[in-house]
């Protein structure tokens, strides 16, 4: 069950900017202290070199889409990107295939089941249904320019970098690391092939994708790269264009439906915000028009979600009224609201006099 231990903080709704730095800080810090000592979950083991992180690690980011940036605890702390990588890649196909190919070839339905399930793909007649689960985030990976494995690859880690403002790299040995425990993924690239679902060879295409997955970042990267898609696909430390506004758009859309695999629903219901989570314990989520939270943390919950990042989430999406569904009344609402009251003490038209 999702547990977001917020139920002592108070919801509160903004519809305009964030507010001062000096309250960012002090939000982001409280939210640190409050969780840091929490030490359920686990830390990945099914790929090998995971199992190597410190439990202990904790990191929080915001980047603002002024370009500022708050961060505290192990923000600066490399981490493998992993499955945080997919809604990034999507956004990148988007940019280069366009809303309605990307929509037909991939999909933008959650599966309601695991992220690697193979059963998803055969209950759908082949087709990936979005690109947050393996199958969706493989045949996404091969919709990026280039003719070979090789050129599709530097589309990727250019892409990736441009996201993070900076030259990102990747970290061979969890790329070794995976390469050898990534048998599923292959199965999925070929069971995705005789559906006539993947562009390009499958195995080349899945080898692109892990080293995609190995792209080393820290909590500060993913605020960042959230807060690109935050402001409309333009990189606000940067000032360059990353994206389209469209395809920051679909991948924000595809983002809060599917992004958080089949609890997506529950993290909606709590916390409200477009989000992606990745097995070394990285997420970001989004507030469209405002910025990005990265968070770092490797014990992780039994659906692979960094548990220190998520309850931190859902804190600050209540302290600084992040979330995207919480309103309260204007007083414009309020006028209307006691108009109404007394249309219904007193329903006969109002006439004025002759």
């Amino acid at each position: 069950m999702f547990e977001a231990h917020v139920q002592d903080v108070a919801q509160e709704t903004s519809t305009g900017g964030l507010p001062g730095d000096a309250r960012i800080d002090a939000l982001l810090a409280a939210a640190h202290e409050r969780y840091r000592d929490h030490d359920e979950g686990v830390v990945a083991d099914y790929i090998p070199i995971l199992s190597t992180a410190n439990p202990a690690w904790f990191g929080l980011s915001l980047t603002e889409l002024n370009g500022s940036m708050h961060s505290l605890g192990d923000s600066e702390i490399e981490f493998s990107i992993q499955s945080i990588s997919k809604a990034f890649v999507f956004a990148l196909a988007c940019d280069a295939r366009g809303h309605r190919d990307v929509h037909d070839r991939i999909g933008v339905n959650n599966t309601g089941l695991p992220f690697n399930s193979v059963v998803a793909i055969e209950l759908n007649d082949g087709s990936p249904m979005n690109p947050m689960v393996n199958a969706g985030a493989i045949a996404t990976t091969a919709l990026l320019p280039g003719e070979t494995a090789a050129e599709i690859w530097e589309s990727v880690l250019t892409g990736l970098s441009r996201f993070a403002g900076r030259q990102l790299d990747v970290d061979e040995e969890v790329y070794r690391s995976e390469s050898a425990t990534n048998q599923r993924n292959r199965a999925i690239a070929r069971l995705l092939e005789s559906y006539d679902r993947l562009e390009g060879d499958p195995l080349e295409i899945v080898d692109v994708y892990t080293r995609q997955c190995a792209v080393s970042v820290t909590a500060s990267d993913l605020a960042v790269m959230g807060a690109t898609l935050a402001s409309g696909g333009v990189n606000p430390v940067t000032g360059l264009r990353v994206v389209s506004a469209e395809a920051a758009r679909d991948t924000l859309t595809v983002l809060a439906s599917c992004g958080m695999y089949e609890r997506s629903g529950e993290w909606l219901f709590e916390i409200g915000l477009p989000a992606k989570s990745g097995v070394s314990g990285g997420i970001v989520a989004i507030v469209p028009g405002k910025g990005a939270l990265g968070a770092f943390s490797p014990p992780l919950d039994t659906a692979g979600t960094s548990i220190r990042g998520q309850r931190s989430c859902a804190y600050l999406s209540r302290a600084l009224g992040l979330n995207l569904f919480a309103s309260a009344p204007s007083s414009a609402g309020k006028v209307v609201s006691d108009r109404a009251l007394r249309h219904q003490a007193d329903p006969t038209p109002s006439r004025k006099a002759a």
